[in-house]
């Protein structure tokens, strides 16, 4: 019971202790008392990095597309100029247009072979816009786990040091297990919110611009399905 009134009296003075070294101490300094711990929580920090601005920016591109897109699309499948029309898609490096040139390639066919074939190609492009959020979502929930596991080491060697130092405790020593597990802590969090927030603000820009696909395939469907004009 000593033992426990001892590490929690010891606790609350190494971070009143914490708490004016940190007006003197910089970001290295804190990072080395994390422990061996801090270098897997950095690796991760900028996998995260990586994966949301990359994304980020292939999702801005694969969003971008001019709004007299299907307008032109139109106007060609209407005056017959299908090889225009292609030729549009292909000179319009986003999903949907990728989407679209698959239908005009179809058309002639069933219109369930067009559905089929427009159904293939967005699943395939949303597939690719997806690709490395499971690594983020990943980091949003082991972050903070590999951060709870040191504070639970960091504990772990400050009843150790507790138990060798005897009945006499020195700050000093007990505080290399309480940054270990303080550092620790703050580090997981620190990479696990981001990753969290970043991957659902990821997927919410991913299911508008499927919203978007959908609204143009039914575009599309509407286009080739209206009566020709005489």
């Amino acid at each position: 019971m000593n033992l426990f009134l001892q590490a929690a009296e010891a606790a609350q003075a190494v971070q009143e202790i914490a708490a004016e070294e940190s007006v003197r101490m910089g970001l290295w300094e804190l990072f080395t008392k994390g422990g061996w711990l801090m270098w897997p929580l950095l690796a991760l920090g900028g996998v995260t990095v990586f994966i949301f601005v990359e994304r980020w920016l292939a999702i801005r591109k694969a969003s971008g597309l001019d709004m007299n897109f299907m307008n032109r699309i139109r106007d060609f499948i209407v005056d017959g100029k299908i090889a225009a029309a292609i030729d549009l898609c292909k000179s319009t490096d986003t999903p949907i247009a990728r989407m679209i040139e698959k239908g005009i390639e179809r058309i002639g066919r069933p219109m369930s072979d067009v559905q089929n074939a427009i159904e293939n190609v967005a699943n395939l492009e949303v597939s690719k816009l997806e690709n490395g959020l499971p690594y983020l979502a990943m980091i949003s929930g082991g972050a903070p786990m590999i951060g709870f596991l040191g504070t639970v080491l960091g504990m772990v060697q400050t009843f150790m040091d507790m138990s060798a130092a005897g009945g006499t405790v020195d700050m000093s020593i007990l505080a290399s297990g309480m940054y270990v597990a303080m550092v620790t802590t703050v580090a997981g969090l620190i990479v696990g919110i981001p990753a969290y927030f970043g991957y659902n603000y990821l997927v919410a820009r991913i299911e508008k611009l499927v919203f978007q696909m959908e609204a143009n395939s039914i575009a599309f469907m509407d286009i080739l399905n209206q009566p020709v004009q005489k």
